[in-house]
């Protein structure tokens, strides 16, 4: 069986266009994976290898490869950085034991790093940071460390130290070795001779070395004490401290380099062997009740002995079929097992399990604890379903994914791909959890639902590239919510007589504003029977049906409370059925008394600008009903970050681009709900009303 303390499990992740899928190149080039490097300017890079990625330069799903690095084993995932495909970036973290963190030297700590930053101290993954790109204009090496201090409030531990700049660019000094790596100007990545450090460096090295052996000793309190007595600590024993510290998020070891002028990626990999955990030196993911969904205090120990603990963290559909990706924790999964997914309930039998290779594949017999596969043919599986033993049911944790904000409507232009479109929505849907589609009854449009404007468009680039589906595409919406202000006491009777059984069901209740972001929650307080326990459910589902549809226009309702105080029955006409319709009666009586209101999504934009722009895009941002949150001067130009209403934001990058004559940039990501103005509600009533004519 493999050595588990030979895997590393690694995701690499980063803003938009800070290098990480080059990065991802020169790993399998170094790992002798593949023979000649693809660049992602040319279209030819391994791990985007959709149509839609080679085109336009950027990462749209992440993609996993497995290579080899001084007898270790790595299960590399390559993640997208654009904003709109973060839940690729949410679920790799989940099933990652470290990361790499790539900066891009001029740009810095960019908007999208700081989401997946926060991702990933969710997560608490141990990571290395690599600051890329340094032989470009304006790269400063020690201003990205700064700004990882300021920012991201993390402790970078600088590990390399860049030796020229710009085009000078070189090599780096190993601080911990005190060597320099100084590679020639062929663009191979083995070219390099280890040099002694450049004489005008040797104090900038000393100090930083000083500052690491500090740093490093905190996690030995017995090396401290030898320490500070005078005593040099062995490089082993530092390295030893450094793979404590990096394990416990105390700090992270960085790196410099150039990855696509070759220069630095080795020392980069040698660190992941270092300084990243093992699979079964992580903290082992913990078990839930799959009721409640609340921990049960158990936890997936990383053992291959154990029992199957897997969960399925990814699918995807490609040329050979669905894939179904798993993370192993505990166990072993052969080829012909059975498992159990304990999410429906259903036993599956495993049959071609493969180890990816982004779109290549080799078959495996077996895997264990700790690897991360492919399952060809998997039925019933969908993202965040746990795999396991069916004589040792378990659940692991679950993933949670943010709901989608911007819907467009789709009609097919020709009836005969109808069909084709269902099938092929359908399974977008199961590789992509950020991405939903409902029917509108009324109308019978397709309406597709996802995380921004460019997520939508590169969907229906999909159904029609890769599924041949042409599309009728309607006009970005909003999705809208609905509220109350006011708590109201009311009452509702349910009465039908008309020959055999009657149905009889009386409620008193009172409705209220819930706390923000509550949902819906209800409670009943009837005493003395007035209303039988078993009819309270009946109650509370019937309130909760009328959610989905508000009163104002038709859109979910958010943040209500609904208590039911009294009531009555009759012995023979009461049934479930008579208060789950009275309830609904009740809903629509008394939600129009309650002060209703349109609550529209409110977007945090991060937009980047020269700045000799800064006062139009503030400008614009105050026209389009924003709120600027702060403003930060950085080397290249200013960052506004501001809150801004998102039916405000549709075709922004093209207006973005025009004021700032095209070398602006922005983010957003979805905020929280809030009231609208009222001259904007009564447009989105009155159109809603049109529309359900």
């Amino acid at each position: 069986m493999a050595d588990l303390s030979k895997y590393r499990n690694i995701g690499i992740f980063a803003h938009v266009d800070a290098g990480k899928t080059t990065t991802t190149e020169r790993i399998l080039k170094l790992t002798g994976k593949i023979h000649k490097t693809g660049e992602v300017h040319d279209g030819e890079s391994t791990t985007d290898f959709m149509e839609q990625e080679a085109e336009r330069g950027i990462t749209i799903q992440s993609a996993a490869v497995t290579c080899e690095w001084n007898g270790h084993r790595l299960n590399v995932i390559d993640t997208p950085g654009h904003v709109d495909f973060t839940v690729e970036v949410y679920r790799s973290l989940k099933v990652l034991d470290g990361g790499i963190g790539v900066f891009c030297g001029s740009g810095g700590v960019e908007p999208q790093s700081e989401t997946n930053w926060r991702y990933a101290n969710e997560s608490e993954v141990s990571r290395l940071i690599f600051v890329n790109k340094l032989d470009r204009m304006g790269a400063d090496f020690f201003n990205v460390v700064d700004q990882v201090k300021n920012v991201l409030g993390a402790n970078p531990l600088v590990m390399t130290l860049p030796i020229g700049r710009e085009d000078d660019f070189v090599g780096v000094v190993d601080v911990l070795n005190r060597k320099a790596y100084v590679w020639d100007d062929s663009g191979l990545p083995e070219n390099y001779e280890i040099q002694d450090v450049p004489a005008d460096m040797v104090d900038d090295l000393e100090a930083y070395r000083e500052e690491l052996v500090e740093t490093a000793v905190e996690q030995d309190d017995d090396l401290m004490e030898a320490y500070m007595e005078g005593e040099e600590p062995s490089i082993e024993d530092l390295k030893r401290c450094i793979r404590k510290g990096t394990r416990d998020l105390a700090f992270f070891p960085t790196f410099c380099g150039s990855a696509f002028k070759n220069k630095g990626v080795q020392l980069v990999l040698d660190a992941v062997v270092d300084y990243l955990p093992a699979p079964t030196e992580v903290d082992p993911q913990p078990l839930t009740d799959p009721e409640t969904g609340e921990p049960t205090g158990e936890v997936a120990t990383v053992d291959a002995d154990a029992p199957l603990k897997a969960l399925a963290f990814k699918i995807m559909d490609d040329r050979f079929g669905a894939l179904t990706f798993i993370r192993i924790y505990s166990g072993r999964m052969k080829k012909g097992d059975t498992i159990l997914n304990s999410a429906t309930g259903k036993t599956e039998r495993i049959g071609r399990m493969c180890e990816m290779q982004a779109d290549e594949r080799n078959e495996l017999t077996e895997a264990q604890a700790g690897d991360i596969i492919a399952v060809v043919g998997m039925k019933n599986v969908q993202t965040g379903h746990t795999l396991c033993d069916p004589k040792h049911e378990c659940t692991l944790e679950a993933m949670i994914f943010p709901e989608p904000v911007i819907s467009i409507a789709v009609s097919p232009k020709d009836k005969g791909s109808t069909e084709k479109m269902g099938i092929a929505i359908g399974k977008m849907v199961a590789e992509d959890p950020s991405f939903q589609v409902e029917t509108d009854e009324d109308s019978g449009e397709t309406i597709l639902k996802g995380m921004g404007e460019l997520h939508l468009d590169i969907k229906v680039d999909i159904l029609k590239r890769t599924y041949g589906v042409e599309l009728e595409v309607g006009a970005p919406q909003v999705a809208y919510r609905e509220t109350i202000t006011q708590a109201v006491e009311d009452s509702y009777t349910h009465k039908k007589q008309s020959g055999g059984s009657g149905q009889f069901a009386k409620i008193d209740y009172r409705i209220k504003p819930g706390e923000p972001n509550s949902g819906f929650t209800f409670s009943s307080s009837v005493v003395g029977g007035n209303v039988p326990k078993e009819f309270w459910p009946a109650v509370e589902k019937g309130f909760e049906a009328m959610m989905d549809n508000g009163v104002l226009a038709g859109f979910p309702t958010l943040d209500v409370e609904v208590e039911l105080f009294d009531g009555s029955f009759h012995a023979v006409d009461s049934s479930a059925i008579a208060y789950e319709i009275a309830a609904k009666g009740a809903f629509r009586q008394s939600m129009p008394k309650a002060g209703a209101q349109l609550l529209e999504p409110i977007m945090h934009v991060d937009v980047f600008t020269p700045e000799d722009h800064v006062g139009d895009v503030i400008g614009d941002l105050n026209r389009r009903r924003g709120m600027i949150k702060d403003q930060q001067a950085g080397t290249t130009g200013v960052r506004i970050k501001a809150n801004v209403p998102l039916s405000e934001m549709f075709g922004y990058i093209g207006h973005l681009r025009t004021i700032t004559s095209g070398r602006g940039q922005f983010s957003m990501e979805f905020e929280h709900y809030a009231p609208c103005p009222a001259n904007v509600a009564e447009e989105v009533i009155a159109k809603a009303k049109e529309d359900n004519k």
